[in-house]
């Protein structure tokens, strides 16, 4: 794999994974909701997590589909690693 197209790559995938993580934070908080920041790391994030969110069971008001998106960013940020490694 060409190491230019892998280092765009892990760069987007940690861009996502701390995009998450910034929005399942914000969730503690008592932040406004139709903020600009808010908004725009729902319309980046939920693209991700929604599919995630339809498949895994119903917790109530317990969402885990962040912590499922983090851990397939992970893996996918391996795989990256070890295709460019072995390349």
């Amino acid at each position: 794999m060409n190491p230019y197209i892998s280092e765009v790559t892990l760069a987007f995938l940690n861009i996502m994974l701390w995009a998450i993580i910034a929005r399942s934070l914000l969730t503690w908080f008592p932040i406004d909701q139709s903020s600009p920041i808010v908004q725009l790391l729902h319309r980046v994030t939920e693209p991700m997590i929604d599919p995630l969110r339809k498949v895994m069971p119903n917790l109530g008001m317990i969402d885990l589909s962040p912590m499922a998106a983090i851990i397939v960013l992970i893996l996918l940020q391996s795989v990256v690693s070890s295709v460019t490694a072995s390349a």
